[in-house]
């Protein structure tokens, strides 16, 4: 379980935070200790029940907006929601997924075929391109055995 006096994870949540003049505060430090810890793409109510042990008078939507915010200024990214909840990824390295349909479970996939697709011209045209994620959606190992 986390206290109010754990340690930041890492320089790169501090240098974010500086650069975008956000105060490093403990509840801002729980939740991105909890995320960063994560290997599931948790939400922010998965965020939420851990961090509230530490910090009962925290809200969920303390919580999701503080979650929202580290997306804004690239500490997270947003996984894609599949008409669930946001779900939440920390890994910056360049990566995939795989979201099974049944469980709802989100595995990384790294691939550097995947990373290097070319981007359709049409696309080029009319957009700029910032990132490509490819997600593949199926059913899981653990799944398909059920």
């Amino acid at each position: 379980m986390q206290t109010r006096n754990d340690p930041i994870c890492d320089d790169f949540f501090i240098a974010k935070c500086k650069q975008h003049n956000l105060k490093i505060t403990p509840q801002r430090t729980a939740i991105y200790n909890q995320l960063s810890r994560s290997k599931n793409h948790p939400s922010a109510d998965l965020i939420f029940q851990e961090v509230k042990k530490p910090f009962p008078n925290i809200s969920l939507d303390t919580v999701n907006r503080t979650l929202l915010t580290f997306s804004e200024i690239g500490i997270v990214d947003v996984v894609e929601g599949h008409g669930n909840p946001r779900r939440f990824d920390p890994d910056k390295k360049s990566h995939h997924h795989f979201y099974c349909i049944r469980c709802g479970g989100i595995t990384d996939i790294y691939n550097k075929e995947y990373d290097n697709l070319k981007t359709v011209e049409e696309i080029e045209q009319k957009f700029i391109v910032l990132s490509k994620r490819v997600v593949f959606n199926g059913i899981c190992d653990n799944c398909v055995g059920k």
